[in-house]
């Protein structure tokens, strides 16, 4: 009789087991459906290992299985280029560019700058490359306004800038109208590295952070102010008007 009911007690549990995962993965969908953003942070990344990811999670928004998602990240010291961007802007021959699927022309990415590769599935949101890249830029100007840093864009010259020069560089790539790769924007960095190149293909650019316009300022909290404004800013200005299911 025991035995019994101990079989009988496994298998209610196992029922329960099977419904809650069943109404997690709903809820899920849901949620995908819907527009949720997760937000993932990184840590400390190598450049290869995080376009590695953001190759992944494309493919699985716009297969629809995968949510939108805002990949938060340092990379250690590396050179990007953007696939119409001018070597020439390249100035020290010692530099190698990874060349990748983003406009924008050179930068340097390395710690204490704060890159956010945003997954997002304009398919679902207007289709409107231009307004993405105005959302990203409003989303920094807020953002370094928190610290006290009084930012603006510049019409023609995607990215962000203040007095002292650019504070955040702005570079996307598009597959089936889903983003990749985003923004990076300067906190603490040691801004030595954009000496030795035209940053973003413009001759003698300057180049500033959030620590050399303002107070001190932890990355940390950086992320933190971006996690917070992300999806409400995106909600407003590119809301999903095209749901699956």
């Amino acid at each position: 009789m025991f035995f019994l009911h101990k079989r009988f007690s496994v298998l209610i549990l196992n029922i329960l087991f099977i419904l809650v995962n069943w109404f997690l993965l709903r809820v899920s969908a849901t949620l995908w459906q819907k527009g949720t953003m997760l937000i993932r942070d990184l840590g400390t990344i190598d450049f290869h290992d995080a376009y590695a990811i953001q190759e992944r999670l494309v493919a699985g928004v716009a297969a629809g299985t995968e949510p939108e998602t805002l990949l938060l990240l340092e990379h250690p010291p590396v050179y990007t280029i953007g696939s119409g961007g001018d070597e020439g802007n390249v100035l020290d021959p010692g530099i190698v560019a990874v060349r990748i699927n983003r406009g924008g022309d050179v930068t340097w990415h390395g710690p204490g700058q704060l890159v956010g590769y945003p997954i997002v599935n304009l398919a679902a949101r207007a289709r409107d490359l231009h307004r993405y890249l105005r959302f990203l830029e409003e989303l920094l100007v807020a953002v370094a306004a928190d610290f006290r840093v009084e930012a603006w864009r510049i019409p023609g010259r995607t990215g962000v800038w203040t007095e002292e020069g650019k504070l955040a560089s702005i570079g996307v790539g598009v597959r089936r109208w889903v983003t990749m790769h985003g923004f990076a924007l300067n906190v603490t960095a040691d801004l030595a590295g954009f000496g030795r190149i035209n940053p973003c293909g413009i001759a003698g650019c300057p180049v500033t952070s959030l620590a050399a316009e303002g107070d001190r300022v932890r990355i940390e909290e950086v992320k933190g102010r971006v996690t917070e404004r992300f999806g409400p800013l995106l909600a407003e200005r590119l809301p999903v008007l095209l749901t699956s299911g």
